[in-house]
């Protein structure tokens, strides 16, 4: 298939290194205004796939994200931030990168190169089509994360992708594709700029949206996260004492009682 990879267009900007200091930060800001734009012409997709995520958690299934380097880089932040934001049990939200986990912290050659690999990795996890899968590419064409989703869509699970070109190959296999276009990088081809950032905004999306149709939010609180450290304890104490009129002292107390903020209020809160 030919397509144009915009995210492999040249830089608008020339002789970077002639710049200044303040002229780089400058033109890297200048484009980095543009991205939330790109992402909201994409709602109405992310839209759809939410409500298929939706859908599928309510029934017991999981959400996985598969891609690699900055990409599966990406999935696996948003996944392993679920839990403590919002209590829910750690293999709820999966994050798989090519390469395995070694390739978090350093880059694992070839490892997106293989389609017959992910499919593997996944099947550690036993992913079924109770499950929905969504591959993360800025360029759309990684082997690795379509590899994964042909695979899934074989097996009758639910696929999205989130990708920065157009009529790319990725999301023509994604049954729930995002697009986010967001042009050529400050530094050519360097997709952990723009297209990194436009990946992080739609995964803030997805995840956020999700947890709160599920019930892991109440008003605009994070009644249900998990108190790992003393911010975060101190954070539970001052929404408790909100809620209940009381002191901190005192909801502090009621919070280590009861391990977690929406207990402590549902056990406490004037009937």
């Amino acid at each position: 298939m030919n397509f144009e990879k915009t995210t492999e267009h040249p830089s608008k900007y020339n002789h970077l290194e002639k710049m200044n200091v303040k002229e780089l930060l400058t033109n890297i800001n200048n484009e980095d205004k543009t991205i939330p734009f790109a992402v909201e012409k994409a709602i109405p997709q992310i839209e759809r796939l939410v409500n298929e995520i939706v859908s599928k958690l309510q029934n017991g299934g999981r959400l996985f994200y598969i891609g690699s380097g900055t990409s599966g880089r990406l999935g696996i932040v948003d996944a392993s931030e679920c839990p403590p934001t919002f209590g829910v049990d750690d293999d709820l939200v999966i994050g798989i990168i090519a390469g395995g986990d070694k390739a978090i912290r350093k880059a694992v050659e070839n490892a997106e190169d293989s389609t017959e690999q992910a499919w593997i990795d996944l099947q550690a996890y036993q992913i079924t089509n109770k499950d929905i899968l969504i591959g993360i590419a800025a360029s759309g064409t990684t082997p690795y994360v379509l590899g994964a989703l042909e695979k899934a869509n074989q097996n009758g699970i639910i696929t999205g992708c989130i990708t920065m070109n157009l009529d790319s190959p990725l999301s023509k296999i994604a049954q729930y594709p995002i697009v986010v276009i967001v042009g050529p990088e400050f530094v050519t081809g360097s997709s952990r700029m723009k297209a990194g950032t436009a990946q992080k905004l739609a995964l803030n999306m997805i995840s956020t949206a999700t947890m709160i149709r599920l019930g892991k939010v109440k008003d605009n609180k994070m009644v249900d996260m998990q108190l790992t450290n003393f911010k975060l304890v101190d954070r539970g104490s001052k929404m408790i004492a909100q809620e209940l009129q009381i002191s901190i002292e005192d909801a502090e107390k009621l919070l280590l009682k009861y391990g977690s903020v929406r207990k402590a209020i549902d056990a406490n809160h004037p009937k």
